[in-house]
């Protein structure tokens, strides 16, 4: 007699975090670095085109560390920090608090803090918020019966906060799973690091030696 088959435990996709303002404006500033390093590389005379291609190298990782690095995933056992320098995985039950302030930040269970660079908060969205639930509160206004309260708050939100408010319900309730345990790792992006200080380097002996 074979023994019944347990449950299968529902499936999590990961939610993935990111600003579309800092990737639009990193998309921009990378367009304009290329072009005026390019034209440089091709119109310059002396070592003009040695120092725009130090510049490049130096300039065009930084861009891409800033803008489109920067990314929070989400998933049912861990959340994952991708910073500009580094990436930080942290499991939920390492997982104490997530919070913003003037910036959204994850701490885990020694205190110590990391930056969520991919959920920048805005001021400005948060006072519409605020002046939002203060004109529905002011006329009285209920959500509709058929959308659930807590949807109904969310909506009133600033969007940072939505998401900050996501990542600590997650943390609380997958805190307790077993693949949620285990300590906190950090990577450094040396990706980044090594090619934007060789340019950097590189640009110093450039402008010594010319």
């Amino acid at each position: 007699m074979t023994s019944p088959t347990p449950p299968a435990e529902p499936a999590y996709s990961d939610r993935t975090y990111r600003s579309a303002p800092g990737i639009a404006g990193g998309a921009l500033l990378l367009a304009l670095a290329l072009w005026l390093g390019v034209d440089a590389v091709v119109q310059g005379s002396g070592n003009a085109p040695w120092l725009s291609l130090a510049v490049l190298l130096w300039v065009v990782p930084l861009i891409v560390a800033f803008s489109f690095r920067p990314v929070v995933l989400a998933s049912a056992d861990r959340m994952l920090v991708r910073n500009p320098f580094r990436t930080i995985t942290l499991p939920w039950a390492s997982v104490a608090d997530v919070r913003a302030g003037y910036s959204s930040e994850v701490f885990d269970q020694s205190g110590a803090k990391y930056q969520l660079w991919s959920i920048p908060v805005s001021l400005r969205r948060r006072k519409q918020a605020a002046r939002r639930r203060a004109r529905d509160a002011a006329v009285g206004g209920q959500p509709q019966a058929s959308v659930p309260a807590d949807v109904a708050d969310r909506a009133r939100m600033a969007p940072t906060d939505q998401s900050i408010r996501d990542l600590r319900d997650l943390a609380e309730e997958n805190a307790a799973r077993e693949g949620a345990q285990g300590p906190v790792s950090i990577r450094w992006a040396y990706e980044i690091i090594a090619p934007a200080a060789a340019g950097a380097v590189l640009f110093v002996v450039l402008l010594i030696i010319g």
